[in-house]
């Protein structure tokens, strides 16, 4: 067990259970006492979070020039992770989301020059702060990082689509440093089927995707389920060789008739697989009703701003939304919710096949009360603990299951 901070009275607490064998009931601690329990646990195992779209969200904005990402990750108020707010969550390992929105699929390229410029920053980033982050292209390369002291940025791919119609850009990726691929996003593409299409294109995966899924298993890039239809989930389990992932996903039982969801009979599926589904913070991924509220308000201010002749944009239309939004607040699921889920998952598969995929940076303002950013992992595992969750177990749903899924794909591919 690695600690990187002082030891505090949370820490004191588990080396005494360790040295006496005395098993702590972490449910009977009181709140403040827990919740310092809590924060040694997340500093003294790694934490890798699936889904990170840091990338993107520096890319896309309009204040700042193309070099100046540089400085940004290591202390901002703005967006939901930096350097300093991910030290002091417990955050020592967050895939860096190489996002590719489904419209450059439409793009000559495919989106393959999004990529490599999005793979280029995480890689700046690294090079430009080396005493604070960073790459992993292994387990072990972040365990490395982890006992430096630093944050790694391992990468994946969000949307296979800059693959194109070539094999070899499988491999070409691989080297660049991409670690897992979602096979799409929002849209069909050569790949595979999407669960917010209703193309149903090929019916699960391509002839291509096929080949993409061998391909990956071949070289030792994880194979991401998030994002994709319910017949390419099954295509895909009944090719690939290695444990697949959802880097990003939650339950369907909890957001019925959802698919971007997973449903309970593929979170047992992905047992049967070895596979992990890390579980997505968006509170429109952990309760419907949330989302449904949500989803009127939001319809009622389209109206409203139409009855005004306003558009989002307009420069009038800024009180209007003020005002309406303190008379309809929005709501939000809360760390309960999210623990909810892992409660699921264990439930259907056991705990080792459950671990965390925020999209922190990617869904917004809909995060949950006590995890609005990096820095609040501790109010899960706070949390977990409260349900009767061991310090082994929440290792495992911290790290371990998805280094066990990670090192079994490198294995499968021969890669070392």
């Amino acid at each position: 067990m690695q600690i990187t901070k002082q030891i505090g009275v949370g820490m004191l607490l588990l080396m005494a259970a360790c040295t006496t064998r005395e098993k702590i009931d972490y449910t009977k601690l009181p709140d403040e006492q827990l919740a310092k329990v809590a924060d040694s646990l997340a500093h003294a195992f790694i934490i890798t979070d699936g889904h990170v779209d840091l990338p993107y969200r520096l890319k896309v904005s309009k204040f700042r020039l193309e070099r100046e990402y540089l400085g940004i990750p290591i202390s901002t108020t703005e967006g939901d992770f930096d350097y300093e707010r991910a030290k002091k969550g417990g955050l020592d390992a967050p895939f860096m989301s190489i996002y590719i929105p489904s419209s450059y699929q439409l793009q000559p390229d495919m989106g393959k020059a999004l990529a490599d410029s999005l793979i280029d920053m995480v890689r700046g980033i690294a090079e430009a702060h080396p005493d604070k982050f960073g790459l992993a292209n292994t387990p072990a390369e972040a365990d490395a990082n982890f006992k430096a002291g630093k944050i790694s940025l391992p990468m994946g791919m969000e949307n296979g689509a800059p693959i194109g119609n070539d094999i070899a850009n499988v491999k070409y990726f691989f080297d660049r440093g991409i670690r897992y691929i979602t096979l799409t996003h929002g849209k069909d593409n050569q790949i595979c089927d999407s669960s917010y299409d209703t193309l149903n294109t090929w019916k699960g995966l391509s002839p291509f995707g096929e080949q993409v899924v061998k391909e990956m298993n071949r070289v030792g890039i994880m194979v991401d389920i998030s994002h994709v239809s319910d017949s390419t989930f099954y295509d895909v389990l009944k090719i690939t060789k290695a444990p697949v992932i959802a880097s990003h996903s939650s339950l369907r039982y909890f957001t019925p008739g959802w698919q971007r969801n997973m449903a309970d009979d593929m979170v047992k599926a992905l047992k049967q697989n070895g596979g992990v589904i890390q579980i997505n913070f968006g509170s429109t991924f952990l309760d419907s009703a949330v989302a449904k509220q949500n989803d009127e308000n939001r319809k009622k201010l389209m109206a409203l701003l139409n009855e005004k002749n306003l558009s989002w944009r307009d420069e009038a239309a800024k009180p209007v939304i003020e005002e309406f939004r303190k008379e309809n607040p929005s709501l939000y699921a809360d760390v309960k919710t999210v623990a909810n889920h892992i409660d699921r998952v264990v439930q259907l598969a056991g705990i080792d096949h459950v671990g965390l995929g925020s999209d922190y940076d990617g869904v917004g303002d809909s995060l949950p009360t006590g995890l609005k950013d990096v820095s609040q992992y501790p109010n899960l595992i706070a949390e977990l603990l409260r349900r009767g969750y061991s310090p082994d177990d929440i290792a495992k749903i911290c790290y371990q299951n998805v280094w066990r899924v990670w090192n079994k794909v490198i294995e499968v591919s021969g890669q070392k």
